[in-house]
């Protein structure tokens, strides 16, 4: 008997000082079994830093020709192509010609995700931002993952600050360019 996805729900409280996005959202994610609990934490991370209308997150493992987050406009038109992971290069290829911008958030090394790329054709590579964190946070953070969630999220000057279920998390974003 196969698995089903595992339903949890954050409650959010978004304070993008960079950007100057404040919300309160409630999401809820469904995690595939084969997910793991690093990629739901980046693909959270990836939604939130992101956040703008028209987002949403694609229907995960089943949606094989949709990133883990997209935005749409009201007509349906892609406005970003939001991967999460180590997406090959024909995919984050395809998926820059389809939107207006592409990003990549990874839970991985960043330098062995930008070197599994290195010669190879994606479109407009040098605008695509590949984002990271330091090293041990996504992981501290799927530490105390609950089904239900409760989150407040601060982004200054580049650095997050993450409150999760009672605890402190915090990081820079790392930034560098995939092409």
């Amino acid at each position: 008997m196969a698995l089903g996805a595992t339903i949890h729900t954050f409650d959010v409280q978004l304070a993008d000082v960079d950007r100057g996005r404040y919300e309160s959202l409630t999401l809820r994610m469904a995690r595939h079994p084969s997910e793991t609990d690093a990629f739901m934490v980046t693909r959270l991370l990836a939604y939130c830093l992101e956040y703008e209308e028209g987002i949403a997150f694609s229907e995960g493992i089943a949606a094989t020709d949709e990133p883990a987050v997209l935005v749409r406009d009201d007509t349906g038109r892609m406005l970003a192509w939001i991967e999460v992971g180590a997406p090959d290069a024909d995919r984050l290829h395809r998926g820059a010609k389809l939107a207006d911008r592409a990003a990549v958030y990874t839970h991985r090394d960043p330098a062995k995700v930008a070197a599994a790329w290195a010669g190879k054709r994606i479109h407009r590579a040098e605008e695509i931002p590949l984002v990271s964190f330091d090293p041990g946070f996504v992981d501290d953070v799927a530490a105390v993952l609950e089904r239900r969630n409760s989150m407040t999220l601060s982004v200054t000057e580049r650095h997050l600050y993450l409150e999760l279920n009672g605890s402190s998390l915090s990081t820079a974003i790392h930034e560098q360019r995939a092409g």
